[in-house]
């Protein structure tokens, strides 16, 4: 909540040509001695700390120029050399990069309350409403009634639960779309993102907007920008490469347009519960979406302790949803196929218990799922080899504390690269192969948060509310993909398929799509 996509990812498409067009400029500013003054004296004197680990800065770049498109892996090579925590300067903003189980636990755990706290983010800022959500928003008041609400109100169990209707109906017409398209080949990724599109919209808004392409292109504008690399928020004294490069004109016309159909949406609902008051009829009668439940709250005036929502952060709660349910669903849907392609054995053996369970039908109950302990292992180890946001979303320390005998100063920001814990051989047997069996252990882990060397969805005061949700319509989306069909790789698509390359972006997805036959499954006739 997950993307995707801030102090986020550095996005190197937008980076590079930047760096190289003004790496003149940055070699004979004169200011650069001020620069390295500045920066060391956000530190403790050197007679009181104890240096951390750091790569050689340049100056006014700091340390981007040995940062890749993909993070978790440039982050990955320098733990290799400078150990499991390290300091670098994105550019004057100190930050610092956490790669071992136990740092992260003191992060995300001993420590959370300090380290709660978002950084600043001129993009984020912009399309959520000033940060008005819960993923960006900076520690506080403001954030924890949010989260109160959306934990209580919008992702409950019993909230989640009543959602299952929608994700059964939804994957049921993927199943029928899918099965039409026999024997072509198809663009199963594709086919998933608007599966993810539709069921967020319905559970969110109440109705589909996918067929909309407008609708899809402003999701997709909206992640990229949020993957993108502001110099206002790194080098501020460069910020105005961001109205040249058109930065600064993307990022407002993507808010425009996300603020314009929020507006249409939350207008729609109100029409229609003032039309229900109107007709003497009891609302929410049938399903309640989570515009109906935040409308409840805007309702609440506050004069009897309660919390009112304003209008934007009922945007920025919902657009949120989109931001982070959709590409967190899609991104390990997709890499969950790709893996089970690629190892057929895994495959049989997750199809054989899927229908085994449920036989010929098509209905995913919690029953059958709670039987499903192959397929849960499967997704186990589809969110260890491939979380969705392989550093998460950076914190920000709220004051001066200590970590691993280190002093880390107020406002350093901090990374946790959980693609380098959850594949780091210390904690894991044969760490770079895709082997669900090591989560049918009795003493296995689970990514609920309480074990910190698998933590996809963080853990602590920032950990993904949406994690129930997620969870649930993984499982139900895979269990009826692996039931009702066998998969198969077309020729001229087995390179793409098998290439486990990721894509750049917030949320690391596979860069090639998943091109694939489906074979309807028939089951045996009974003697």
């Amino acid at each position: 909540m997950a993307v995707n996509r801030q102090s986020l990812p550095l996005n190197t498409n937008i980076m590079v040509p930047i760096l190289s067009s003004f790496t003149v400029v940055i070699i004979i500013v004169i200011l650069s001695k001020l620069h390295l003054k500045k920066t060391r004296n956000l530190l403790p004197s050197p007679k009181t700390r104890n240096l951390l680990p750091s790569p050689p800065a340049l100056p006014i770049i700091g340390n981007l120029h040995q940062l890749g498109p993909y993070l978790h892996r440039s982050f990955h090579s320098l733990s290799k050399k400078y150990g499991p925590i390290l300091l670098l300067y994105l550019g004057s903003i100190p930050a610092i990069v956490i790669s071992s189980a136990d740092l992260a636990e003191q992060v995300m755990k001993t420590q959370d309350l300090t380290f709660s706290t978002r950084p600043p983010s001129s993009i984020a800022n912009r399309l959520f409403y000033n940060c008005s959500d819960i993923a960006f928003a900076r520690y506080g008041e403001h954030w924890r009634q949010m989260k109160r609400i959306c934990v209580v109100h919008l992702l409950s169990v019993k909230m989640v639960q009543s959602f299952r209707s929608v994700i059964d109906e939804e994957a049921s017409l993927l199943l029928s779309n899918i099965k039409a398209a026999w024997p072509s080949p198809l663009n199963l990724s594709k086919m998933i993102r608007v599966l993810t599109n539709d069921i967020i919209c319905r559970v969110a808004l109440g109705k589909k907007y996918s067929g909309d392409d407008g609708f899809r292109e402003m999701i997709k504008e909206a992640s990229l920008l949020l993957g993108s690399f502001p110099m206002k928020d790194y080098i501020p004294r460069l910020s105005w490469v961001d109205k040249l490069s058109g930065l600064n004109a993307r990022v407002k016309k993507n808010f425009e347009m996300v603020d314009g159909f929020l507006e249409r949406v939350l207008q729609d609902h109100a029409v229609r519960r003032e039309e229900d008051v109107d007709g003497g009829r009891e609302h929410h009668e049938e399903f309640v979406d989570f515009v109906d439940v935040l409308l409840s709250q805007n309702k609440n005036d506050g004069t009897s302790g309660g919390f009112r929502l304003d209008m934007d952060s009922i945007k920025a709660l919902i657009w949120e949803m989109f931001a982070a349910g959709t590409d967190t669903i899609y991104i390990t849907i997709e890499w969950i196929l790709a893996e089970l392609i690629t190892h057929p054995s895994v495959m049989s053996k997750a199809q054989e218990e899927v229908r085994r369970v449920l036989g010929s039908s098509q209905s995913v109950t919690e029953e059958a799922l709670n039987k499903m302990d192959y397929l849960k292992a499967v997704i186990r180890e589809a969110l260890r080899m491939h979380p969705p946001v392989p550093t998460l979303v950076p914190r920000e320390a709220m004051k001066v504390t200590e970590l691993d005998g280190y002093v880390i100063p107020k406002g350093t920001r901090v990374f946790i690269n959980v693609w380098t814990i959850s594949r780091d051989p210390k904690y894991w047997e044969k760490p770079e192969e895709f082997w669900p069996e090591r989560f049918l252990k009795s003493n296995s882990v689970d990514f609920k948060g309480q074990n910190f060397e698998f933590t996809p969805f963080g853990s602590g005061r920032r950990s993904c509310p949406g994690i129930n949700f997620s969870t649930l319509t993984i499982e139900c989306v895979l269990a009826k993909l692996l039931l009702a069909f066998d998969w198969e790789v077309p020729n001229e698509n087995k390179n793409e398929v098998h290439d486990m390359s990721e894509a750049f972006g917030m949320s690391t997805h596979k860069k090639y799509n998943l091109l694939l036959k489906a074979k309807p499954y028939s089951f045996p006739s009974a003697k």
